[in-house]
């Protein structure tokens, strides 16, 4: 008999990933719900108190959005483990979307919602690099820098230069934000602003 090569994983081996993700599933619902709790206690404590200061007020409505965005990432892997279930009751999971080959093991017991091996996730994102302005790849035209890369709303420049201001003088970081510094971010569909 000719060693052929897999093309899914066995019924044994998709019962123990399936173990694997309900145990998941709970932990991420717990968290879910927890969040989605605080997010309750915010709405009724944090925005009803009359005469309170201005600045309690915005740091209650950043601590909102920043618990929104969090409860809003936890459906989707909640909603990415459940998905994995259904792949594992169609005998399809484990199977690279790009490739068609088996996923690793590793990666599955690492990331069970996985649809892409590590060679399918690399060829998928082969064409997906976004250039600098000026598409040359260069932080600043004729210097050989790494690109800056955003921290919130401030740049952090590798080599711990800073580029000169549009009037030459010195680059001061105290709060400066990005647009400041001369950068602009361009939004996608799907993008939030």
């Amino acid at each position: 008999m000719v060693n052929e090569p897999k093309v899914r994983y066995s019924d044994e081996e998709l019962q123990e990933f399936k173990t694997l993700i309900d145990e998941k599933i709970a932990k991420a619902q717990e968290e879910l719900d927890f969040t989605n709790q605080q997010i309750a206690e915010l709405n009724e404590n944090g925005f009803n108190q009359q005469g309170g200061d201005w600045y309690d007020d915005s740091t209650a409505h950043t601590d909102l959005e920043l618990l929104q965005r969090m409860a809003a990432r936890q459906q989707r892997h909640v909603q990415d483990l459940k998905n994995a279930l259904l792949r594992i009751q169609n005998k399809t999971y484990g199977i690279c979307i790009v490739t068609g080959q088996l996923i690793d093991k590793q990666r599955l017991r690492l990331v069970p919602h996985a649809t892409k091996s590590i060679d399918g996730k690399n060829i998928a994102n082969a064409g997906k690099e976004v250039p600098l302005e000026g598409g040359d790849g260069e932080a600043f035209p004729g210097t050989d820098e790494r690109p800056a890369k955003p921290i919130g709303d401030k740049v952090r420049i590798a080599s711990g230069k800073r580029p000169p201001r549009n009037g030459g003088d010195d680059w001061e970081p105290d709060n400066e934000s990005m647009e400041d510094a001369g950068y602009t971010r361009k939004f996608e569909e799907g993008d939030e602003e």
